[in-house]
């Protein structure tokens, strides 16, 4: 398995400047790069690379000379939201990644499966929690039926075209927030859909981590290494649901944290094993929001922390059974 970066937390540096910030840390061999949506696209231009072939080769070559490549290309963003021309927009940047992953030979795009509103004349996204009173029942099941599944059936059947897989990360305000919504989504679309496994969405919805793992199986395209430390006394007054601004860090009830500072070394290495045995092999990519450190050090700590978790050789054979 290979140590990752998600590179939206070096936004404010060039494409040249990331890979020179990046020899600080040579434990890191794999980016994940944002190509627009939320992650913005700091550190390359998708159309100049689909507009030529040799700028594509050249920012390759650079990955390369500097001893990286690239796990996914990321774009998250709502493609299924109310507003046609936010979906619009959203639609076409997702496609331009898949088509640039396809171009560049990566095997992975990340993003949201988005959510719709609850009916044809709602203006915003509804995130959906409960099956009660009933126009929660029926609006789950239009936004399913009418706007989620059309959506990615036809976008996994592109991507599955381009060889490549869709890696939708399950967070909490969109319709795939959990593993039973992602293997749902699945079901109705294809093999070419899986999940951008983040524990720190999960592990404040109460998930145990390695138990999701196992569910999910074959399904995990790709990995988010992100902590979430959740505060005992706020959840015993106001539960785990939280709309309060991250900046308000000591009344929410949970922060997102530098991989260590929410769950132990051993919590993090039952994740290592669970994924080794459904034969996630691939990259644990970094993604570093946490407000209570620097960037240097939240970064450093998490490096410090996956070094000691990572399996990197294969696994022995079985020789004493």
């Amino acid at each position: 398995m290979k140590l990752g970066l998600f590179t939206p937390l070096f936004a404010k540096l060039s494409f040249v400047d990331l890979l020179k910030e990046l020899k600080l840390y040579p434990e890191i061999t794999a980016l994940e790069i944002g190509c627009g949506g939320w992650p913005g696209a700091s550190h390359i231009n998708p159309a100049e690379l689909l507009a030529s072939a040799a700028a594509a080769k050249e920012y390759r070559v650079k990955l390369a000379d500097a001893g990286l490549t690239i796990s996914a290309l990321s774009c998250h963003g709502n493609p299924v939201h109310p507003d046609p021309a936010i979906a619009r927009r959203e639609d076409e940047t997702f496609k331009q990644t898949v088509r640039l992953a396809e171009a560049l030979e990566v095997p992975v795009v990340v993003t949201f499966s988005g959510c719709p509103g609850a009916s044809a004349d709602d203006k915003t996204p509804n995130w959906i929690t409960a099956a009660w009173p009933p126009e929660f029942a029926q609006g789950l099941e239009w936004q399913w039926s009418e706007r989620l599944v059309p959506y990615w059936i036809a976008a996994e059947k592109m991507a599955a075209a381009a060889g490549v897989k869709i890696a939708l990360e399950a967070h909490p305000g969109f319709c795939v927030y959990n593993p039973e919504t992602l293997l749902k989504l699945r079901s109705a679309t294809g093999k070419s859909l899986g999940i951008n496994l983040d524990p720190s969405h999960l592990w404040w919805q109460q998930i145990d981590i390695p138990e999701a793992i196992a569910e999910l199986g074959d399904a995990i395209f790709h990995f988010h290494a992100k902590d979430v430390a959740v505060n005992p006394a706020r959840v015993g007054v106001n539960g785990v649901l939280d709309t309060k601004s991250y900046t308000q860090l000591r009344e929410r009830s949970w922060l997102f944290r530098s991989v260590g500072w929410g769950h132990s070394e051993i919590e993090w290495k039952k994740i290592a094993s669970a994924l080794r045995l459904v034969g996630y092999d691939y990259v644990m990519s970094i993604e570093h929001e946490d407000a209570l450190m620097s960037t240097h050090e939240g970064l450093s700590s998490a490096i410090g922390m996956l070094s000691r978790v990572l399996m990197k050789e294969e696994a022995v054979e079985a020789w004493w059974v």
